[in-house]
């Protein structure tokens, strides 16, 4: 009984899988320009994109690998001043330093965020694009 759940299981997973990978197939080929398995528009097609494609991911990583490396240093620039909070004489200094950390954490922040929203903005233009220019 439990070798015919166990088969009726592994027919079902084989049909759903085939199912998914004929639909992700016919949904990349609406797309002009993108490499179909099996109906290639020119032999290196797929070998082209593929280079792109890793151009780009390696482009990708370096840039957010900068954005890491600014952004580690506005963070450490803040550890160091936050430091020197204990130095104040009065309560109105604390205060200002206070609100000067407070600002800085929040402008690096910002635009940490920015930087990673124009990223991904540049990025997806890029490969609309590519997608959309073999169609012309």
């Amino acid at each position: 009984m439990f070798e015919q759940v166990g088969e009726s299981l592994r027919k079902a997973t084989e049909v759903t899988a085939q199912v998914q990978q004929e639909m992700f197939r016919r949904w990349l080929s609406l797309w002009p320009g993108f490499p179909v398995a099996g109906h290639p528009q020119e032999p290196n097609q797929l070998q082209r994109f593929q280079q792109q494609w890793g151009e780009e991911i390696k482009e990708a990583i370096k840039r957010q690998r900068d954005l890491a490396e600014t952004q580690f240093k506005a963070g450490v620039q803040i550890i160091e001043k936050s430091f020197q909070v204990g130095e104040v004489k009065t309560p109105e200094e604390l205060r200002a330093r206070a609100i000067e950390l407070w600002r800085q954490c929040f402008d690096s922040l910002r635009q940490t965020y920015e930087s990673q929203a124009r990223e991904f903005q540049t990025w997806m233009e890029k490969w609309i694009d590519r997608i959309i220019k073999p169609a012309a």
